[in-house]
């Protein structure tokens, strides 16, 4: 027996092997002491190299037992319940004890991986037990770490950060009324007010959300609890504190948690502020909050793909909800005009961020609820947009403006289509295959060509059209014909002004000759509903006989029957207003072009036949330089009488 087991081993480490099979044996089989006593016995009978088997055995044991109890006492130590806890220092504080306290935990998971294979059931009862109070103040101290180190949102900061890339300003002639039912009731001015397009937050903005030296210590917790099967556990503590962390930063950013009820009863000053806070918070929120917050997972729980994307998705999931709930209360709520800036402004935000929150939200019902709420707000902006089509079609206000200036409606409409360009981009995808045949005007009639143009260009320009059929309509509530073409004469002057300067100026070049020449055609019949009946005192006819024996009583009435209307038209016309300064020249001296003339030809054929009878200054009131001087107030908007002084007779 001896010499064949000599052989076999084959000198010294042949009993090396010999000695670690014996071991094997004895460690897999797991005997009680009794039975592992016996069991040595028999071994050491069957060859006598096992003879040391037993204090290899017994000594390894021995020394694992060492280990454990030094480390089982530093976890008991430490036990939360224990006296000694209760007054312990701060984790961060004393990062030789935090130390100390994590090698004692990585000793006793260590020695558990052959607790099945050396111990006994009371040893592995023991280690589980102080695994278990290890990962209770793990918890504990994963929390308060957490809650301690948690950065408060700069909400202020962030704002400074965010680029205006555009700011659309409603000037000082006109704006977006909170109500469309304002039109033709008074024309207030407005105090310049803007929307906010395309703001966003550059790539490069990171700010901390936790600490970052908090975070290795973190990193290190969350380690040892996945290792020992409480990945669980600490998930739910983390996915707690930062939800926590996150309502509070929306706070800070001021979203509320509104029910969607709620938000539809707000009143639209109030609404719109929300909006605008909503805007930048789903900027801050995704690119700041949630692109740190994924960042985190991936630092802290590094060890487990599968655990970062849970964690995250726990933890986002609220945030994301909570600004999506806005967002969709928005969209289905009641709408009006003056909401289609904002939005869009909503829609552009989100439609922004919706490819980081893909890659960032492995939770499918995150992102499809985010793509819903894009959805509805493309279907509000689109509708919105259409209601508005619908009352410039239909504003039916009967109350003229009294000085024959800007009707409020084109002033609303201009500025909004001015604002609606810088939409350009968004509006072509949402109208792409929007229906417009609701438009019943001859586009080639009114030179508009729109068959290569964009659905927005289209559309603006058609509502343009809309707009100038409704002023024509209501400029036939003037029962003064020539107040009609002064009323006319400013209102498409200055849509063909605003349609200019803003980047439809270059698709309607064909439309603003038209309407330029449609200008100079009100001029012209401006000028005969108003001045012919002046210009026809001056006429020769009627006045029996030449200049030399024209009869003075006819010339008496002439002259005085031109001073009547000079007056009346003075008294009248320097109550309109026509806020161009160019066209108010240009009328003037038409004016001046008709009347001066005939005015002095008259005077130098007929009046000396007067200016040497008795009241001479009663019918020759004015020299042609006087009324020259008279028509430079015309078109001012403040009402004159022109105060005589009649001239001596000479």
């Amino acid at each position: 027996m001896t010499t064949t087991t000599t052989n076999i081993g084959g000198g010294g480490a042949g009993e090396d092997r010999v000695l670690a099979t014996a071991q094997q044996i004895v460690k897999r089989l797991n005997p009680s002491k009794e039975v592992r006593e016996d069991m040595l016995l028999i071994l050491q009978s069957f060859d006598n190299r096992l003879s040391n088997i037993t204090d290899l055995i017994n000594g390894e044991d021995s020394r694992t037992e060492d280990r454990f109890e030094v480390a089982e006492k530093v976890i008991l130590r430490w036990d939360s319940n224990s006296e000694a806890s209760r007054h312990s220092i701060p984790w961060e504080d004393s990062p030789d004890e935090a130390a100390e306290y994590l090698s004692a935990v990585d000793d006793i998971l260590n020695m558990m991986d052959g607790l099945s294979i050396q111990s006994s059931n009371e040893f592995v009862d023991r280690a589980e037990n102080a695994v278990q109070l290890a990962m209770l103040r793990l918890e504990e101290e994963f929390r308060h770490i957490l809650i301690r180190n948690t950065v408060p949102l700069d909400a202020e900061g962030l704002y400074g950060s965010i680029r205006r890339v555009s700011l659309s300003f409603a000037s000082n002639d006109g704006e977006i009324d909170d109500e469309f039912e304002s039109f033709g009731e008074d024309d207030r001015d407005a105090t310049g007010r803007f929307h906010e397009r395309g703001a966003s937050l550059g790539d490069d903005l990171c700010v901390d959300l936790i600490h970052p030296d908090a975070v290795v210590e973190l990193k290190e917790i969350a380690d040892r609890m996945i290792r020992s099967g409480y990945e669980k556990e600490c998930v739910q503590v983390y996915s707690t504190v930062r939800r926590d962390a996150l309502d509070e930063s929306l706070v800070i950013l001021g979203v509320e948690k509104l029910s969607i009820e709620e938000v539809q009863k707000i009143e639209w000053k109030i609404l719109d502020e929300k909006m605008k806070k909503w805007i930048q918070a789903v900027k801050i929120g995704v690119r700041v909050l949630l692109t740190g917050e994924r960042k985190l997972c991936d630092q802290i729980f590094s060890g487990s793909e599968e655990t970062k994307d849970i964690c995250f998705n726990e933890t986002a999931k609220g945030c994301v909800m909570q600004l999506l709930n806005f967002g969709e209360a928005v969209a289905i709520g009641r709408r009006s005009p003056e909401k289609l800036f904002r939005i869009l402004d909503m829609y552009d935000a989100l439609d922004d961020v919706l490819p980081d929150l893909e890659i960032m939200m492995t939770d499918e019902f995150g992102v499809c609820e985010a793509r819903g709420v894009l959805g509805a707000l493309g279907d509000a902006a689109r509708g919105t947009f259409c209601e508005f089509e619908n009352a410039v079609q239909n504003e039916a206000s009967r109350k003229p403006m009294l000085s024959g200036e800007i009707h409020p409606l084109a002033r609303y409409v201009m500025n909004y289509v001015r604002l609606l360009v810088d939409y350009s981009k968004t509006l072509n995808f949402l109208l792409e295959d929007a229906d417009d045949d609701g438009f019943t005007n001859d586009d080639a009639e009114n030179g508009l060509e729109l068959e290569n143009v964009s659905p927005i260009a289209r559309r603006l320009l058609l509502l343009i059209t809309t707009l100038e059929s409704n002023l024509d309509e209501k400029s036939k509530l003037y029962e003064d014909g020539a107040m009609r073409y002064i009323f006319l004469m400013n209102n498409i002057l200055y849509i063909v002004q605003k349609v200019k300067d803003s980047e439809l100026g270059k698709l309607w070049e064909t439309a603003g000759f038209k309407r330029r020449g449609q200008v100079r055609q009100y001029a012209t019949s401006y000028l005969r509903a108003s001045w012919s009946k002046t210009l026809s005192c001056l006429k020769d006819e009627g006045i029996g006989g030449s200049s030399s024996n024209a009869s003075k009583v006819a010339l008496k009435e002439r002259f005085k029957s031109f001073n009547a209307c000079f007056e009346d038209i003075y008294r009248i016309q320097t109550a309109w207003k026509v806020p161009d300064s160019q066209l108010r020249e240009e009328l003037r001296i038409s004016i001046s072009e008709k009347v001066i003339p005939a005015y002095r030809s008259f005077m130098g054929r007929f009046g000396s036949q007067l200016e040497g009878g008795r009241h001479a200054g009663k019918y020759i009131k004015y020299t042609p330089d006087d009324l020259e001087n008279y028509l430079l107030d015309l078109f001012e908007g403040t009402p004159c009488v022109i105060h005589h002084l009649r001239r001596k007779s000479t």
